[in-house]
C-alpha cells in the first residue's frame, strides 16, 4: 500500500463541497494513513468545473466520469452525484477494483441498490455509505452507551427529521423529480434516522406495522435548462412526483416498537434531527439542533437525583467519540465536522486500521433501503409489510 490515497470525487454541488471539505480537512486535524489526495473532481457543468476545482485544490477536473473512475491513478472513488447516478457510477468503479464511498441513500430505488450490495460483495474494494450522523460524537456516544448495556431492554425509538425548506415557492429541484431523487423527504431524510435508529440500538427493523406518504405541493415552478440550483426560473409549472412527507411505525428485532418522521414542511425548523431511544434503565435523547449535547436519563438513580442529564460532547479526553481531535472542552463543532470525521473513519479502514464506531457499507445501507422500500409499500398498500433480514 502507498501512502497516498487519490480521491475522484464526482459531483460539485452541496454534498461536493462538504466532501471536498473533509478530504482537505482531515489530514490536519487526524492522524491518517495513507494521505488522502484530492486527485479529480467530475462534474457534468464544465462552465462551473473549473473554478470549483480551484476553490477546493483538486489537481484536476473532467466531464468524463467512466474515465475518472477507471483511471490507474484513482483509489477511491466518493459518489456525492443524484441518487439515480448512484448505481452506474459505484458498479463501474467496484469491477475496476476501487474503494467506493457512496452518499447516502445508497440508491433511488431497491432494485439498484441490490445491484450495488451484490457488485460490492463481489468486489476487492472497501464500501462505505456517507451517513454522516453517525460521526457526531453525540450519536456515537448513545451508540456506546447502549452498546454496554446501561440502557437495557430497548422498549421505544422515536425519530423524527424535520425541515422547512420544500415550501409551494421552491422550484422543481432535482429533489423533486421522482426519476432522478427517487423519493422526497423519505430517502433523503428518513434514510438518516432509520440507519441512525439501527445504529444506535444495534438492532434491525424488523417490519413497518403502517405508514402516511402525502405530497402536499404538486405541483412547482420548472427551472431554465437542466435541474439545479443556480440556474433561473421560466414561469412554467411542472409536477413533483416525490413524497413531501412520510411517516411510519415499526418493530425491532429486540421487540420493542419505533416511529419515523420525515417532512421537508415543517414550518419553523431548518434540520431538527430527533432521535429518543428508551429502555428498561435508562433513555436517551438528541437533537441535532443542539449537536454538541446528549441527553440521558439514569433510572437506578435516587429519586432526588433523577432527571434528565445533559451531557456535553466536546471533552476528549474524558473519551467523548471524535471530539480529542478537534477544539478544547467547550468548543463545540459543527455540521461540516461529521464528514470529516467519517473521512478520517474511511482512511483509517483502508488503511487496515479501526474506525471510532461502525462504519455502514452498502450491505448495511441495502438494509436502510429496504426499510424506506417498506414503508413506502405499506402506505400505497395500507397494510404491514415484513422487512427481509440480512
Amino acid at each position: 500500500m502507498t501512502d497516498r490515497l487519490n480521491i475522484t470525487l464526482l459531483g460539485s454541488k452541496f454534498m461536493g463541497r462538504a466532501h471536498s471539505n473533509a478530504w482537505s480537512q482531515v489530514g490536519r486535524f487526524f492522524d491518517v494513513h495513507p494521505r488522502p489526495v484530492l486527485h479529480t473532481v467530475v462534474a457534468r457543468n464544465a462552465a462551473e468545473l473549473a473554478d470549483f476545482a480551484k476553490q477546493w485544490d483538486w489537481a484536476n477536473y473532467t466531464t468524463d466520469w467512466n474515465a475518472a473512475v477507471t483511471a490507474d491513478e484513482t483509489d477511491l472513488v466518493d459518489i456525492a452525484t443524484p441518487n439515480r447516478a448512484h448505481r452506474e457510477a459505484a458498479i463501474v468503479a467496484l469491477e475496476a477494483g476501487k474503494h467506493v464511498a457512496c452518499e447516502k441513500p445508497l440508491a433511488a430505488t431497491l432494485e439498484d441498490a441490490e445491484a450495488m450490495a451484490a457488485a460490492a460483495a463481489a468486489a476487492p474494494g472497501r464500501t462505505f455509505v456517507w451517513f454522516n450522523y453517525r460521526r457526531v460524537p453525540a450519536v456515537a456516544l448513545a451508540h456506546r452507551i447502549v452498546a454496554s448495556g446501561a440502557l437495557g431492554r430497548i422498549y421505544h425509538a422515536r425519530a423524527s427529521y424535520l425541515q422547512s425548506w420544500g415550501g409551494p415557492n421552491t422550484p422543481l429541484l432535482w429533489r423533486f423529480q421522482g426519476d432522478i431523487a427517487g423519493s422526497g423527504a423519505h430517502g433523503d431524510l428518513n434514510a438518516h434516522i432509520v440507519d441512525a435508529v439501527r445504529f444506535i440500538t444495534g438492532e434491525e427493523i424488523t417490519s413497518v406495522e403502517g405508514a402516511i406518504e402525502e405530497t402536499f405541493i404538486e405541483e412547482r415552478e420548472l427551472l431554465d435548462g437542466s435541474a439545479g440550483d443556480d440556474i433561473s426560473r421560466n414561469g412554467a409549472i411542472g409536477r413533483s412526483t416525490v413524497d413531501d412527507a412520510v411517516l411510519f411505525l415499526s418493530r425491532l428485532s429486540g421487540g420493542g416498537i419505533a416511529s419515523f418522521e420525515a417532512t421537508r414542511l415543517a414550518t419553523g425548523y431548518s434540520n431538527a434531527n430527533r432521535i429518543e431511544i428508551h429502555g428498561e434503565s435508562g433513555a436517551l435523547r438528541f437533537n441535532f439542533e443542539r449537536m454538541n449535547e446528549l441527553g440521558y436519563f439514569r433510572d437506578d438513580l435516587e429519586g432526588s437525583e433523577r432527571g434528565w442529564t445533559t451531557i456535553d460532547v466536546t471533552r476528549g479526553a474524558d473519551g467523548h467519540p471524535y471530539a480529542g481531535a478537534w477544539w478544547p472542552p467547550g468548543h463545540g463543532l459543527g455540521y461540516e465536522h461529521g464528514f470529516v470525521n467519517q473521512a478520517r473513519d474511511i482512511v483509517a479502514v483502508i488503511g487496515r486500521g479501526e474506525p471510532e464506531v461502525p462504519l455502514p457499507d452498502f450491505a448495511d445501507a441495502l438494509q436502510t433501503q429496504r426499510v424506506l422500500q417498506a414503508a413506502i409499500d405499506s402506505a400505497r398498500e395500507h397494510q404491514p409489510i415484513q422487512i427481509e433480514q440480512p
